[in-house]
C-alpha cells in the first residue's frame, strides 16, 4: 500500500504553510498527486436555491471577494510545492464550506491533511470543529497538524495509542506507508487489565507482530494510568520524541453536534506533534 493521492486543505491561516510543507513532503517521498483544496465558505446546500441568493448584488460582490481569497491561498500553495520539486499537483477551488466540502473531496484521495483548530486566528470558512467533523465524516485517514510548534519531520519516531478498537485498527492500517519509513515505531497499550478479552495474554503482541510483517520497526509497552489517557498520550510523545501520533478516531455526529470520546477530544484541542487519526 502507499498513497497515490494526497489532499491538503489550503486557506489564509497563519500555520498553514507548516500544512502545505508536510503534505508536499509525504508527497514527494510517495510519489503521490497532491491536491490543493480552498474553499469559498459558502454551503453547497445554499447554492441549491441560489436564485433569491444570487439576486442581492451585495452577495455577489462577498461571493467574488470569497474566490478572490481562495484562489489567492492556492497561489500561494502552488509557489511552496512548486519550490519543493512535487511533480504532480492540482489546484482545487471548491464553492463550499471547509468541513463538508473537504470531506466530501478526501473520499477520492488516500490520505487528507488538515490543520488543529486555532481559535486565536479564526476563519470565515472553517468552523471551530472541523477537524473532528473531517475524522468523522470523510471516510480517510486525517493527517492533523498542530497550530503551534515546527516540524522537520513526520513519522521518523511514530507513536501508536493501540486499543484493539476498529478505529485504531483503521489507523494503523492506514498509517502504514508513514510507518513502514519511521525509524522506530513505539506502540503503547494503556490500561490493559481494564478489557483483557481484547488484548489477549500479550497486549500489543498481534498487532506487533501485524506491523513486523508490514516492514515496521516497533517496539511495544504498556501503561497503566489514573488520570486522563489523552494527556498521559501527550506525554509520552514527548518521552520519545515522537514526531507523529497514530490513533483511531472515537465519536459521533448528532444534526451536526460532535460527540466524541474523550482521549479525542484531549489529543485535538492540545495537540503537539502531528496527528494521524482513523474513525
Amino acid at each position: 500500500m502507499s498513497y497515490q493521492s494526497i489532499l491538503v486543505h489550503v486557506d489564509q491561516s497563519r500555520n498553514v504553510e507548516a500544512r502545505i510543507r508536510i503534505a508536499a513532503n509525504i508527497a514527494n517521498a510517495e510519489g503521490a498527486h497532491l491536491i490543493g483544496v480552498a474553499m469559498t465558505g459558502i454551503s453547497r446546500w445554499m447554492y441549491a436555491n441560489s436564485a433569491p441568493m444570487f439576486a442581492d448584488p451585495g452577495m455577489v460582490i462577498n461571493l467574488d471577494f470569497l474566490k478572490e481569497k481562495a484562489q489567492a491561498a492556492l497561489d500561494a500553495f502552488e509557489r511552496i510545492v512548486v519550490s519543493m520539486g512535487v511533480e504532480s499537483y492540482e489546484l482545487r477551488l471548491v464553492d463550499d464550506e471547509a468541513a463538508g466540502g473537504i470531506s466530501m473531496q478526501a473520499r477520492y484521495s488516500d490520505l487528507v491533511v488538515i490543520g488543529q483548530t486555532d481559535l486565536e486566528d479564526p476563519s470565515p470558512s472553517v468552523t471551530p470543529d472541523f477537524p473532528e467533523y473531517v475524522v468523522l465524516n470523510c471516510g480517510r485517514p486525517v493527517l492533523i497538524v498542530p497550530y503551534a510548534g515546527r516540524f522537520s519531520s513526520v513519522g521518523e519516531r511514530a507513536l501508536i495509542a493501540w486499543d484493539a478498537g476498529v478505529p485504531a485498527a483503521r489507523a494503523v492500517s492506514l498509517a502504514l506507508p508513514l510507518l513502514r519509513r519511521a525509524k522506530i515505531a513505539q506502540l503503547v497499550v494503556f490500561n490493559s487489565d481494564r478489557d483483557p478479552g481484547a488484548h489477549g495474554e500479550q497486549p500489543g503482541a498481534d498487532i506487533a507482530l501485524y506491523l513486523a510483517r508490514h516492514k515496521v520497526k516497533v517496539n511495544v509497552s504498556e501503561q497503566s494510568v489514573k488520570a486522563d489517557v489523552g494527556n498521559a498520550l501527550l506525554s509520552l510523545a514527548t518521552d520519545f520524541a515522537s514526531d507523529l501520533i497514530v490513533m483511531g478516531g472515537y465519536g459521533h455526529s448528532r444534526f451536526r453536534e460532535i460527540l466524541l470520546g474523550g482521549v479525542t477530544r484531549t489529543i485535538l484541542s492540545t495537540m503537539t506533534v502531528p496527528v494521524l487519526m482513523s474513525h
